[in-house]
């Protein structure tokens, strides 16, 4: 990345990729476009189907030593982008606006240097995920035969991060973002007339305790906890029917995921009484299950190191993020760490409209993934 022609054509790759976006579990052309760029690049090796398009280029060292993974996410989020630039998505309704573009593309810039300097011990891997916008795409990866080539040492993945000073590495021992899950719960009574509501079985008065009584849960829970009713739907547009059915819709959120096991214990047991109170049938479903991103302390080592030595700024946070991160999956098996990298104190927020990655931020994190690689592979 030291060359100016190299830059260009990875910040080239990024603008492509932002302009041909796709959603978790359809990343066919992301991935293929991946995979041209780096077999231009030689690596020793190509590992496919690492989850529906997932895909590894490994470079190998001549000398024994650590596996060390880099992982960055393929999927684009279903949101229309809403600023001008001239690379801006082709695929309506779909958007880069969480920067995925910009995390492929400073791993295959960590792939360009790899081409031309091979570790000297070990192996170096890097993996490019579908699906992490939904929580599914770390474990496909994890849970596919061809992963099984792999069996890392460590881990690493970045974020970028607005709200924070460019280039700037943010970085936490422990937890670094919450665990969270999608909780349906389905509560199943029995129709009527409108005329005649005593003849049904409304789950009304029910469907109004959920709300507010999931929204209360964190009270009583020691620690961080959070509860978000998304969406709530009762019985049908029918002004002649009492409604028979009822569905309640929460985002379930902790920092640890031992705290997540006893909210959703809480949760379902709420459901449960409620429902028995008013006599009806209920059903509960969970989605788009995030486990909590733990970060080791060795891995956290390398990467500060590695942040004073290129004499980059470090910021060193109290909290985890409440947002959620399916890098959680890694973290539960391997000395792993995610840190953020700094996009700018003017960006536009993650998941918005306007939001572009800063190529500018490009250099510094294909740099500290150079220089960790050079800690533990040379």
């Amino acid at each position: 990345m030291k060359h100016s022609e190299s830059f260009k054509k990875i910040i080239d790759l990024r603008k492509k990729l932002h302009q041909k976006p796709e959603i978790s579990g359809h990343e066919a052309g992301t991935s293929a476009m991946i995979k041209a760029f780096l077999e231009d690049l030689a690596p020793d090796e190509m590992i496919e189907n690492l989850g529906p398009y997932g895909l590894a280029a490994v470079f190998n060292g001549t000398q024994d030593g650590p596996t060390t993974l880099i992982r960055a996410e393929l999927d684009a989020l279903p949101i229309p982008e809403e600023g001008n630039v001239a690379h801006k998505s082709l695929n309506a309704g779909v958007s880069h606006t969480c920067g995925h573009d910009g995390h492929m593309a400073i791993v295959c810039g960590v792939a360009a240097h790899l081409s031309e300097t091979r570790p000297k011990k070990g192996r170096v891997v890097l993996i490019f995920q579908p699906s992490e916008e939904t929580g599914l795409g770390a474990a496909q990866v994890i849970e596919s035969k061809n992963y099984r080539k792999i069996q890392p040492d460590y881990v690493f993945a970045l974020h970028n991060l607005p709200g924070y000073e460019k280039n700037e590495i943010v970085l936490k021992k422990g937890a670094f973002t919450a665990a969270s899950k999608g909780m349906t719960i389905q509560l199943k009574g029995r129709t009527s007339h409108a005329a005649h509501p005593e003849d049904g079985r409304s789950p009304a008065e029910a469907m109004c305790k959920l709300i507010v009584g999931l929204e209360k849960l964190p009270e009583i829970i020691a620690g961080f906890s959070l509860v978000t009713v998304i969406h709530a739907q009762l019985g049908e547009v029918a002004f002649g029917t009492t409604p028979g059915n009822a569905r309640v819709m929460a985002t379930l959120r902790t920092y640890e995921n031992d705290i997540m096991s006893k909210l959703t214990q809480h949760a379902e047991r709420l459901a449960e009484l409620v429902a028995k109170e008013s006599g009806l049938d209920f059903s509960i479903s969970y989605c788009e299950e995030f486990e909590a991103v733990v970060n080791d302390p060795a891995p956290w080592e390398l990467v500060n190191e590695s942040a004073k030595e290129l004499k980059l700024k470090t910021k060193h946070i109290r909290n985890p993020f409440r947002w959620s991160e399916d890098f959680g999956k890694f973290s539960t098996l391997t000395d792993s760490l995610l840190f953020g990298i700094g996009s700018g104190k003017k960006q536009p927020q993650l998941h918005e409209g306007h939001y572009d990655f800063p190529d500018e931020i490009i250099p510094s994190g294909v740099a500290i993934f150079v220089r960790v690689i050079e800690k533990l592979n040379h």
